[in-house]
């Protein structure tokens, strides 16, 4: 048996994000042999060329964590239509210098929470595109726009029990798209 390390990258940064709670349940419903790690991206200087010789610990640290990992999990808020400013800085800073991408042929996943009942439609179809470009095989289906309501989480921080069997459905689909195409 394999072990699979998932690196997850959330595109909120406050305290309480239903982003950050909706990855940490999810963890909960994968097998054993992987294990989720969120990934510190609130620390990065904004991305700057100029720098790519010399990046930043916060930006080495990133990008050997994603190069550590087998696969990839992205859970993000929609701002405005779009990702947020610091999950696009993220992206950009384990993407370069030219060439030198953490992020490809990773294989990956893309999942968003939001009050609204349309979820984060529209932030997941931008990054589905950046993802295309940085050679992030994508997850296609089933996709997951989550509508955060009451009763999306259970007492313990899990799943609440209306939507579990969904999510269910979408860690076993993401489990075998990982050991797919994990290299």
């Amino acid at each position: 048996m394999s072990n699979y390390q998932i690196a997850v990258i959330v595109g909120s940064l406050r305290k309480d994000s239903f982003n950050r709670k909706l990855a940490t349940a999810l963890a909960k419903l994968a097998p054993a042999e992987f294990t989720f790690k969120q990934l510190e991206i609130g620390d990065l200087p904004l991305y700057n060329q100029d720098d790519d010789g010399q990046p930043a610990a916060a930006v080495k640290r990133l990008k050997a964590e994603i190069l550590a990992s087998q696969g990839l999990l992205f859970v993000t808020p929609e701002y405005n239509r779009s990702i947020p400013g610091v999950l696009k800085n993220a992206l950009d800073h384990a993407s370069r210098p030219y060439g030198q991408s953490a992020w490809a042929g990773k294989p990956g996943a893309v999942m968003g929470a939001s009050v609204g009942a349309a979820g984060t439609a529209m932030a997941q179809q931008h990054l589905r595109n950046i993802l295309a470009y940085l050679d992030v095989p994508t997850l296609g289906q089933p996709e997951a726009f989550v509508h955060a309501k009451d009763g999306l989480f259970d007492d313990d921080g899990g799943i609440g029990a209306g939507s579990k069997e969904f999510m269910q459905k979408w860690m076993d689909k993401y489990v075998v798209w990982v050991k797919k195409h994990a290299g």
